[in-house]
C-alpha cells in the first residue's frame, strides 16, 4: 500500500493548512496511485500569502544591502544543490519524469541562483549629461514589489529559479503559484528558505487550481508583476486579470519548434539531436523539437535511423536507471496524445513508429514518428507535450524557412547545416526567441531565453530578466545655491 503525504503550504515563514481545511490528491503516473495530499488554497489563504510578501519588503529583507542579499540567495542555492537527489525523486514520483534528469536539473539550476546571487549587487543606475546648468541628475533601480509567479509542473524547479533568483537577486518578494498536477517538489524548495536564512514572507509557495487561487493571485491589488509560464488560454486570463492593477506581466507559453535538416548537415549529431528534441522529457518540454522538417535528399536515410533508435528506447519505471522514458504527467495529457494521433492518419499522416501504449500501466506512450504529407494537417501546429514528431520534406532553403514560420508559435527552433552563412541566414530569418545551431536545448544563466507570437512576451534568465524585476527611478538634484526664479514676478 503506497504511503500517502500531506503537505502544507508556505505562508508568511509558517507551514500551514488551506483555511477550509480542503485538500487534493496527486497521483503517481507510473502507478497511477495517490501518493500525497496538497492544500486547496481558497481566496483568503491567496490574501494571507500576498499580505506576508508585502509586509517582508519593508522588513529585514528591505534592509538587507543588495550583497546580504546575493549571500542569501547564494545560500539557498548551496541547499539545493545538496538536496538535489531529494527534491529529483519527488518531482520524479509526481510528474513522472526521468530521476536522472529531476537530479541532475535540480543540481543544475543551483547555478541559475548563484548566478543571481553574484548578479545581486551589480545592479546598478547611471548619472545622465543633462542639458539643464546646474543640475545633477542620476538613475537607480528599485525592486518592483510582490511578484506572483505561476508555474507548470514540467520543469518547474527550473521555471521557478529562472523568477525566484531575478526577482530576489533584485529585492523584491515573491508568492509562488505551483501546479495542481504536482505541487510537491515546490513544497520541499520551500522548506530551504529558512536554512538559507532568507526572512519569513520573501519566498511563499501556494497551492490550488486555477480558481481561486490563481485568479485571486494574479489579480490581487497587491501584485506587482506576474511571471507565468503555461497555456496560451491561461495567459489571456492572467492579462485581464493584471490588467485591473496595471501589473507588469512576462509570459512564457510554450511552442511546436520546427527542428531543420538540411542535406549537408552531420547526419549521425542531426539524428541524436531530434531524438532529444523529441523525446527527452517525453515530449513534455515547451521547447520540444515536434516538427521535424528534413531535406528531401537525405530525409529516408534519417527517418530510417531515427526510427531504428526511437524504437528501442527503453520505456518504465522512471526511478530506474536503465530507463530511458517515462510516463506522461497526467491522464488529461495521455487522452490528448491519442486523440491526436488518431485524427493525423485520418488527415492523411503515416505512423512510422509507435503510435500507442505499451503494455505497461500508467500513463505511457510510445515514442511516435508521423509523416505528414500536409502542412495544414492539425497535428503541424499543435503542441501535444508528448513524445509525438510530426516529419516533413523540403527542397529548398525558402521552402524550409516557409515552413518553419507557418506557426502560431514561436519559441525556439533548431538548424543542423555545415554552411556557416545559411545557418545565419536561417537564424536571422526564423522568427524565434530561441534558436539552436548544431545542437538543440542548451541553456545557461547568463543566456536570456523567451518567445514571441503566442510563445508570449519577456524574457527569463540572463542580466535582461534581472532588469525585468526593477523599476528605473529619476532623480534631479539642483546644486545652485541661487533661489529658484518666481515664474509669476511682474515684468
Amino acid at each position: 500500500m503506497t504511503k500517502v503525504t500531506d503537505y502544507q503550504m508556505l505562508i508568511g515563514g509558517a507551514w500551514v493548512d488551506a483555511s477550509d481545511g480542503a485538500r487534493f490528491n496527486s497521483v503517481n503516473p507510473a502507478t497511477g496511485a495517490i501518493w500525497s495530499t496538497v492544500p486547496e488554497a481558497t481566496a483568503q489563504d491567496v490574501d494571507t500569502a500576498m499580505q506576508a510578501a508585502h509586509a517582508a519588503l519593508d522588513g529585514p529583507w528591505g534592509e538587507m544591502t543588495a550583497t546580504q542579499r546575493g549571500k542569501a540567495l547564494g545560500r539557498l542555492a548551496d541547499l539545493l544543490a545538496e538536496n538535489s537527489e531529494h527534491i529529483g525523486r519527488i518531482e520524479t514520483t509526481d510528474t513522472g519524469k526521468m530521476f536522472s534528469e529531476t537530479a541532475w536539473q535540480s543540481k543544475y539550476i543551483a547555478e541559475f541562483l548563484h548566478f543571481y546571487a553574484g548578479a545581486a549587487d551589480k545592479v546598478h543606475g547611471e548619472t545622465l549629461p543633462i542639458d539643464k546648468p546646474d543640475m545633477f541628475v542620476f538613475t537607480d533601480r528599485e525592486p518592483l514589489g510582490v511578484i506572483a509567479a505561476v508555474v507548470p509542473w514540467n520543469s518547474q524547479m527550473f521555471l521557478s529559479a529562472v523568477k525566484i533568483g531575478p526577482a530576489l537577486a533584485a529585492g523584491n518578494t515573491i508568492v509562488l503559484k505551483a501546479s495542481e498536477h504536482a505541487s510537491a517538489p515546490l513544497l520541499e524548495f520551500g522548506k530551504l528558505a529558512a536554512q538559507a536564512g532568507i526572512p519569513d514572507g520573501v519566498i511563499n509557495v501556494v497551492t490550488g487550481h486555477a480558481a481561486p487561487c490563481g485568479q485571486v493571485l494574479t489579480s490581487h491589488p497587491l501584485v506587482a508583476k506576474v511571471a507565468f509560464t503555461g497555456g496560451p488560454n491561461a495567459a489571456r486570463h492572467i492579462v485581464r486579470n493584471a490588467a485591473e492593477n496595471f501589473a507588469e506581466v512576462s509570459l512564457e507559453l510554450g511552442g511546436k519548434s520546427p527542428f531543420i535538416v538540411f542535406d549537408d548537415a552531420n547526419i549521425e549529431s542531426a539524428v541524436n539531436g531530434s531524438i532529444a528534441g523529441i523525446f527527452g522529457a517525453t515530449g513534455q518540454s515547451c521547447v520540444a523539437g515536434s516538427r521535424l522538417y528534413l531535406h528531401a535528399d537525405i530525409a529516408d536515410e534519417f527517418l530510417s535511423r531515427m526510427t531504428k533508435i526511437a524504437k528501442n528506447i527503453r520505456i518504465g519505471d522512471p526511478q530506474d536507471a536503465d530507463t530511458e522514458m517515462g510516463p506522461l504527467c497526467t491522464q488529461g495529457q495521455l487522452d490528448n496524445v491519442q486523440a491526436q494521433v488518431a485524427l493525423a492518419q485520418v488527415e492523411g499522416g503515416t505512423v512510422l513508429c509507435g503510435g500507442k501504449q505499451p503494455a505497461l500501466g500508467g500513463l505511457y506512450y510510445e515514442p511516435t514518428i508521423i509523416d505528414c504529407p500536409r502542412q495544414d494537417m492539425t497535428i503541424v501546429d499543435t503542441e501535444l507535450f508528448g513524445p509525438v514528431l510530426a516529419v516533413q520534406r523540403f527542397r529548398t532553403e525558402a521552402e524550409a524557412l516557409t515552413l518553419a514560420n507557418d506557426t502560431q508559435h514561436g519559441l525556439a527552433a533548431g538548424i543542423f547545416t555545415r554552411d556557416s552563412t545559411r545557418s545565419l541566414r536561417m537564424s536571422k530569418k526564423i522568427r524565434a526567441g530561441i534558436v539552436w545551431v548544431n545542437t538543440y536545448r542548451a541553456i545557461s544563466p547568463i543566456a536570456a531565453f523567451g518567445g514571441m507570437k503566442n510563445s508570449g512576451y519577456g524574457r527569463e534568465s540572463g542580466f535582461q530578466a534581472l532588469h525585468a524585476y526593477t523599476r528605473p527611478k529619476t532623480v534631479w538634484m539642483n546644486m545652485s545655491d541661487d533661489p529658484i526664479a518666481n515664474p509669476f514676478k511682474p515684468r
